[in-house]
């Protein structure tokens, strides 16, 4: 589809990206057409945006250019969010060939010609002209060998990848850094409080879904990755079950928790997306034991989802929450959603407490577990590059070329690469490590979730998405399904997130989590759509005024 031309191209524009981190594409200071007729890109659902497609109101080059156009405005100006680490070159080479193909044979599926950005640790074939970094310098311009398992369908699909997300440094691996902040990205904020956290390590993707700088962003989530991003920038968001995604080409962590799933701004969205990115993958072997076949989770938007349902309430869980301190804000909030999660229909179980809570809250299972398997994964990832400029191959190659590039690889603030140099301690898969993986399925999972399940005949556990909720989920593999729940008070309490952000902030949002067990994602979605359309909470507050893009569809169609 490429020509060699094209492909040289892409290659010196992002040489371009890397020096200047933008794409100029002129506005016009005229519009000519009325705004009327295009979706608003800050709300735009998938179906809105394939229903102008489909009427050639405008065409995915059109999309592409602004979308572009709204992340000019706010990425390295404006508010300077820093959300986007680099522009698909070859985006605009991609959309015109699928506006050509829809015109001849139809659509491929739901996301056919839709600009999708993608978190900086999910690889993409080179030749496109694109780097895979995990936001690291360590990286810059290293050689993937194609793309990865989600981008392949992603590209099935039609899809157009629109570029690559800032991120927490190896998604939130190196230390005690603030989320969102990458060496080659620098502080990624939210665009609902000027030096906001986003939360992360899908930061870039949480705030540039909350804002329309895409119509959809993939991230992932080894514990909170996705979830606290979704929380932090007021959208929806999937973590699925581990197997359900595959994570060949993904930037590893650990093959035990990672996981790849949807951040956008609508339940029937993230549904749309899971089910075009769920399925197997002969290069992922988690994913050969997931259930035949994927479900369609657009069919599991139903309002009614909750009528005749047992929903939980684990509170031990959500009372030991030190990220918020317990805000009260939050409390109301989630107490105003058990009331409306019981007025459609649900019977609430309140407490559902894990039985083995108190050891779950003692545990460290888990840090020694990620640290094992990250050096293991990360030391495959660099060998199966196909070229590394940096001469970095290793993990302890990491360690050095942090240390020999603090101009480069040092946030302010900066502690220390501590999460690196602990795995780098590591001695591989041992005994002791297969207990401790065993010790936490039982207590995430066996003993945790699926225990409280059980034992109250629940169909789904409800928590506030922030703090100790994601830990259970994460260490048994189960999925996330998280939505909208409120938003700080002006008056709230600010508290020092990183060097340079803060959480909790007047206006920030923050969310609400279904969880279950594994592979129990389309009843999880239908719990989340029943309420996200019984509250419609996103609605209610958009983010500060300077962190809006101005440029639609209005702006770029004819000019």
């Amino acid at each position: 589809m490429f020509t060699m031309e094209l492909k040289c191209l892409g290659w010196l524009l992002v040489v371009l990206l890397q020096l200047t981190g933008t794409f100029a594409i002129p506005r016009s200071p005229h519009k000519s057409i009325r705004a009327s007729k295009f979706p608003d890109l800050y709300e735009a659902s998938i179906s809105e945006l394939q229903a102008g497609l489909d009427a050639r109101t405008f065409t995915s080059v059109d999309l592409v250019k602004a979308y572009f156009a709204r992340q000019n405005e706010v990425n390295l100006a404006g508010p300077t969010l820093r959300a986007i680490l680099e522009q698909n070159p070859s985006a605009l080479e991609e959309a015109a060939f699928l506006d050509a193909e829809r015109k001849v044979s139809g659509k491929r599926s739901i996301l056919h010609g839709i600009p999708v950005l993608l978190k900086d640790n999910i690889a993409t074939t080179a030749s496109e002209g694109m780097n895979t970094t995990a936001g690291s310098f360590a990286l810059l311009s290293s050689i993937v060998p194609g793309d990865a398992g989600v981008v392949k369908r992603l590209r099935k699909a039609g899809a157009i990848i629109l570029g690559k997300a800032n991120l927490s440094e190896f998604a939130h691996f190196r230390g005690n850094q603030a989320s969102g902040w990458s060496g080659r990205g620098g502080q990624n904020t939210s665009p609902y409080f000027l030096g906001g956290d986003p939360c992360g390590s899908s930061s870039g993707s949480g705030v540039s879904a909350a804002i329309g700088l895409a119509a959809v962003t993939l991230g992932t989530e080894t514990d909170g990755s996705i979830t606290c991003p979704t929380s932090h920038n007021n959208l929806a968001g999937i973590k699925p079950t581990v197997g359900l995604t595959s994570r060949a080409g993904v930037v590893p962590i650990s093959q035990n928790q990672d996981t790849v799933g949807p951040l956008v701004r609508s339940v029937s969205d993230a549904a749309a997306v899971l089910s075009i990115i769920a399925g197997p993958d002969p290069n992922d072997n988690f994913t050969l034991a997931q259930p035949s076949p994927v479900p369609d989770f657009t069919k599991a938007l139903n309002k009614n989802a909750l009528r005749g349902k047992r929903i939980g309430i684990p509170r031990q869980v959500f009372l030991n929450d030190s990220v918020t301190g317990n805000d009260p804000s939050i409390g109301v909030a989630f107490e105003a959603a058990i009331a409306t999660i019981k007025s459609l229909g649900a019977t609430i179980v309140d407490p559902a407490d894990f039985p083995n809570a108190n050891d779950f809250l003692r545990n460290n299972n888990e840090t020694f577990v990620l640290d094992v398997d990250f050096k293991i994964q990360l030391n495959a990832w660099f060998a199966s590059l196909r070229f590394n400029p940096t001469g970095v191959e290793s993990l302890a190659d990491l360690i050095a070329f942090n240390n020999n590039n603090p101009a480069l690889e040092e946030p302010p603030g900066f502690a220390s690469n501590s999460d690196l140099i602990a795995a780098q301690a590591t001695t591989g898969r041992n005994a002791t490590y297969f207990t401790a993986l065993a010790d936490d399925h039982v207590l995430g999972g066996s003993g945790g979730i699926d225990a409280t399940l059980k034992a109250h005949k629940l169909d789904a556990l409800l928590l506030p998405a922030a703090g100790l909720t994601t830990k259970p989920a994460a260490v048994a593999g189960y999925p996330i399904v998280t939505v909208p729940l409120g938003f700080f008070p002006d008056n709230v309490t600010q508290r020092r997130a990183g060097p340079e952000t803060v959480y909790p902030a007047a206006g920030m949002p923050f969310g609400l989590s279904f969880l279950g067990t594994a592979f129990s994602e389309f009843e999880l979605i239908g719990f989340a759509f029943a309420h996200e359309q019984k509250t419609q909470t996103r609605l209610a507050r958009k983010a500060f005024a300077a962190a809006i893009p101005q440029t639609q569809l209005s702006d770029i169609v004819g000019k």
